[in-house]
């Protein structure tokens, strides 16, 4: 009975093993490609479990998703004007015949990745030779990705893969170039800034020039007005004056002397030397007899 236990726990071993180098599986994200004594066998695209023969055939699975080669560098190029840019890009790829992608590369992955990148790096300096600086930067940028993606398929597809997106991801000048441009633009603001301040001096003159001009003219029309009062003032004290004394001139004589006693004595000091018959006595001599009538 023990016997007839251990063949059957030895045969169940060996179908073990012998299943699980007969069995294996596909993801769906994988391609397979069955090999038998180092030929291509099969392909396999379905994912699922498949069956191999043992020990004769071997099995190398393949990603199927969309890979990314980034360039490790900036790539240097140069635009229709003879003037260097440095382009940093990254390229969108996949396998779509993992049969030829393996007879061209051998399935090496860093192998198809170099060969992508010198085929898109041709295109790109073939495009960018067309184009000016300001084209490759901004307004064909679009063009020039698209047009490049699809001249590299052309030679993508020689090697089982499909080239997805190619983007641009900066497109600067060297260093040496970017500082001379700097230069010029400050120079250039430093410029336009040094006109904008000489315009604006020559305005805040011409505006304090024409508040000057102003502020005469105010003042001017304002003393003329005021020397236009005065005169009407003037005359009309004068006016005033003339009917008050044609009224009664004997009053405004006599008015005039008491003013003329009382700013000559204020004081008790104050002496004034004149001839006792002086006319400057007139009303002190007849402030005691009776006026005439």
């Amino acid at each position: 009975m023990k016997e007839k236990l251990s063949v059957f726990v030895g045969a169940l071993v060996i179908a073990l093993i012998i299943a699980s180098t007969s069995l294996f599986t596909v993801d769906q994200r994988q391609y397979a490609i069955v090999f038998q004594l180092g030929e291509v066998r099969s392909v396999i695209e379905q994912p699922g479990l498949h069956f191999k023969w043992p020990l004769v055939q071997n099995v190398r699975v393949f990603d199927r998703r969309i890979l990314t080669l980034d360039s490790q560098d900036p790539e240097r190029f140069i635009t229709s004007e003879k003037k260097n840019v440095l382009v940093d890009l990254f390229v969108k790829w996949r396998i779509t015949d993992v049969k030829q992608y393996y007879i061209s590369v051998g399935g090496n992955e860093r192998l198809a990745e170099t060969r992508l990148l010198q085929t898109v790096n041709a295109g790109l300096r073939e495009e960018f030779g067309r184009r000016t600086v300001h084209e490759v930067v901004s307004g064909e940028r679009d063009k020039i990705m698209e047009d490049m993606r699809s001249k590299a398929n052309v030679d993508a597809v020689k090697i089982g893969v499909e080239i997805v997106d190619v983007r641009l991801k900066r497109v600067d000048l060297p260093t040496e170039v970017s500082e001379s441009v700097y230069r010029r633009m400050e120079a250039e603001r430093k410029r336009v800034a040094n006109e904008l301040r000489s315009r604006g001096s020559a305005e805040a003159e011409k505006i304090r020039a024409d508040a000057d001009r102003q502020r005469e003219i105010i003042v001017a029309e304002a003393y003329r007005e005021a020397q236009k009062v005065k005169g009407e003032g003037d005359a009309q004290a004068s006016a005033i004056y003339s009917d008050a004394f044609g009224s009664n001139p004997e009053f405004y004589a006599f008015y005039r002397s008491m003013d003329a006693y009382q700013k000559s004595f204020r004081n008790r000091s104050d002496v004034l030397v004149l001839e006792p018959s002086s006319d400057f006595f007139r009303y002190l001599k007849n402030s005691s007899k009776p006026s005439s009538k």
